[in-house]
């Protein structure tokens, strides 16, 4: 008797299609490169350009992620980025603040910004798109007012250097910025996927009546999720202070699609159908090996753009049929597989 399409073996083989598929092109991806370019890509040298070069685009997009689980979206990302960049410059490089006092400054900072954003979309109602938008637009007005269009500069004596080896120092031979990633990576899926907070973020994220009747104050849950992308925001902001050592006002808006590339590719590996933490972490590495080996054989500036484009509609396309597939299944299953949402506040 021929098996049934939804015959669990099968459905078992797509389920693991769909989770890792994404980590096996990753790797299939390296190959390739590897392959092609023997002499330069698979050497210890590249993996830590890259690992270096990506570190701050994969932080950004691990703090995008965060208000996606909630199916909001944080668009001032790149502005705040631009801000807390030069705002690291300014205190270190002219305010002469002690670089720990002022890191810590910055990185609470964004936590603030993004409690506000979060305030704004939940009080007063207003879409998230248009709502981050706008305020990242007075982020990006308040960075060209405190630098008035021009770099910052350092004097002769530069910027500390304790503060550039928050960047530029390597740990176990590879860039310390890369273990941030990791670290930071570890926070996420430990908060989401172990803890209540992260239950309640995806109940909110996929049906807010039932967060509603479950009682999940569903507005200051949000405003959190905001507030910590804020936060991740403010501590890339001043990586990146540590890592170009000049205050470019306009820096930020480079960073802003990749980052939701990252995190909504990485909605369609590991847990399909969801933002997780360890799927933007794969989304990103795939992005990284892409946009490095393209960047090998010499391809034109304008290959760049048109890869994070065009990889981001591609994003955008699997993560929701990856969504619509999810939903399906569920409606599928048998009532009493299916979970009790009553499990989630406790």
């Amino acid at each position: 008797m021929t098996p049934s399409p939804h015959s669990p073996p099968v459905r078992r083989l797509g389920h693991l299609v769909g989770a890792y598929g994404l980590l096996a092109l990753s790797a299939l991806l390296f190959l390739a490169f590897s392959l092609a370019l023997p002499d330069t890509f698979p050497t210890l040298d590249n993996i830590s350009e890259i690992l270096s070069s990506q570190s701050i685009p994969a932080i950004l997009a691990l703090g995008a992620m965060i208000p996606i689980v909630t199916a909001k979206f944080d668009l001032s990302i790149g502005y705040g980025l631009g801000l807390a960049h030069v705002m690291t410059m300014q205190l270190i490089a002219n305010a002469s603040w002690p670089w720990p006092l002022a890191c810590l400054v910055v990185v609470l900072g964004g936590a603030v910004v993004g409690t506000f954003n979060g305030v704004v979309v939940e009080f007063a109602r207003i879409d998230s798109f248009i709502a981050t938008l706008g305020t990242g637009s007075i982020l990006y007005a308040l960075t060209g007012w405190i630098t008035n269009g021009a770099r910052i500069v350092p004097g002769p004596q530069g910027l500390p250097a304790a503060f550039t080896d928050l960047y530029d120092s390597r740990f176990l031979g590879l860039p310390v910025s890369a273990f941030y990633v990791l670290a930071l990576t570890a926070v996420l899926w430990l908060l989401l996927e172990r803890l209540p907070l992260g239950r309640y973020l995806y109940v909110i994220g996929s049906n807010p009546r039932a967060a509603d009747l479950l009682g999940i104050p569903t507005r200051r849950y949000v405003i959190y999720a905001f507030a910590g992308s804020g936060l991740v925001v403010g501590i890339a902001g001043v990586l990146l202070a540590a890592q170009q050592r000049i205050g470019n006002p306009s820096v930020g808006l480079d960073y802003l699609l990749p980052a939701f590339v990252g995190a909504l590719l990485g909605s369609t590996a590991i847990k399909p159908g969801r933002p997780n933490a360890l799927g933007t972490l794969v989304a990103v590495v795939i992005l990284a090996i892409g946009l490095a080996g393209i960047g090998q054989f010499g391809a034109q500036f304008w290959v760049t753009p048109l890869f994070n484009g065009a990889t981001l509609l591609l994003a955008v396309g699997m993560a929701g049929y990856a969504a619509r597939r999810q939903l399906r299944h569920r409606r599928a299953e048998p009532p009493r597989r299916r979970k009790d949402l009553s499990k989630v506040t406790s």
